[in-house]
């Protein structure tokens, strides 16, 4: 039934310890380094930014990506449009709740285990591409021009995906046409955040450390409050946000299908005391008749690191076994295990 297909788990987590790390003198964080920055405009005239984008997907896993080619009227009205909707009354919100067993909708992430702590934040999750299995029940008519907003923003967030993968796929010594014929007319959802300002972080976090198996990851910060951090070498790293890009980041699909080349990091956002943070994740996955596996071109020399699977949707499958026994998804996806 179109609405369910795009209802299928469409995240991955890692139920690991987490520790909350606020303040500045905490050992476990380190806010000397930052992700790279890639310019998306010196890809039309500079060889140069080529290796950048390799090292970081290779390296960080992260980056964030600048002059994409999004225009600024876009991002504003969807900043809008989202700030608008979470201010409606909780009635009103309600409307769009996620129905048991359902991804799709308004509400609260999800809790698979009784001693993790509480995500503290609300989500608005959609299944925004392919359009034909949008499920409209939960696409807003309050604010009036929600859909139409989110249906342009959608759109121009695949063009900018679509880039990303086709020079990725170059960097890897692959056919470009490999990997982004997987990803035509592949799956898009966006996540919408809501995070309020929480003074006692002890018992909850915004968003506990995970990956995200997805194949790419377009995050936009609304507000300039900064939470998110990526783990490196065994620390915490706050990422300072540049106004106006994208911050990127590997998602599982791709580091298997790189044979591990690329890296999907794990991440977390952290709370605020005194503000509440608003972002949108757009995440991008490849079409129902891919198969989720190593490159054959990636493997001809030191054989496949990942598993192979039939298609998407044992892919999701998979996923949402990673949730339910603590594992991560990379681990079940391993040829070891």
């Amino acid at each position: 039934m179109v609405g369910e297909e795009m209802s299928k788990e469409l995240g991955g987590s890692l139920l690991v310890e987490n520790v909350q790390a606020l303040a500045s003198n905490n050992p476990l964080v380190d806010e000397s380094l930052q992700i790279p920055i890639i310019d998306m405009r010196k890809h039309m005239v500079e060889d140069d930014e080529m290796g950048k984008l390799h090292l970081a997907c290779k390296e960080w896993g992260f980056f964030q990506l600048i002059n994409h080619g999004v225009a600024e009227e876009v991002i504003e009205k969807m900043k809008v449009d989202l700030q608008e909707f979470f201010k409606l009354p909780l009635e009103e919100k309600n409307a769009y709740a996620r129905l048991p067993n359902g991804i799709e909708g308004y509400g609260q992430p999800y809790i698979f285990s009784q001693g993790r702590k509480l995500d503290w934040g609300d989500m608005f999750m959609l299944g925004s591409l392919p359009a034909s299995q949008r499920n409209m029940k939960f696409w807003p008519e309050n604010p009036s021009s929600f859909r139409a907003t989110l249906d342009k923003y959608s759109l121009e967030l695949q063009k900018v995906s679509t880039c990303l993968v086709k020079l990725m796929a170059k960097n890897l010594g692959n056919n470009p046409k490999h990997l982004t014929d997987m990803f035509e007319n592949g799956r898009q959802a966006v996540r919408m955040n809501n995070y309020p300002a929480c003074v006692n972080g002890s018992n909850v976090m915004g968003i506990t450390p995970h990956t995200d198996a997805d194949g790419l990851t377009l995050l936009l910060q609304v507000n300039e409050v900064q939470a998110l951090q990526i783990k490196r070498n065994g620390k915490w790293i706050p990422i300072t946000h540049i106004p106006g890009a994208f911050i990127i980041n590997i998602g599982d699909i791709i580091e298997v299908m790189s044979n591990g080349e690329y890296k999907s990091v794990e991440h977390k956002t952290v709370l605020n005391p005194e503000h509440e943070r608003f972002s949108i994740a757009t995440f991008h996955f490849p079409n129902v008749q891919a198969m989720i596996g190593p490159l054959q071109d990636l493997v001809k020399e030191n054989g496949a690191l990942y598993k192979t699977l039939s298609n998407i949707d044992e892919f999701f499958g998979l996923s949402q076994k990673a949730k339910l026994d603590g594992k991560s998804l990379l681990y079940h996806m391993k040829l070891e295990n």
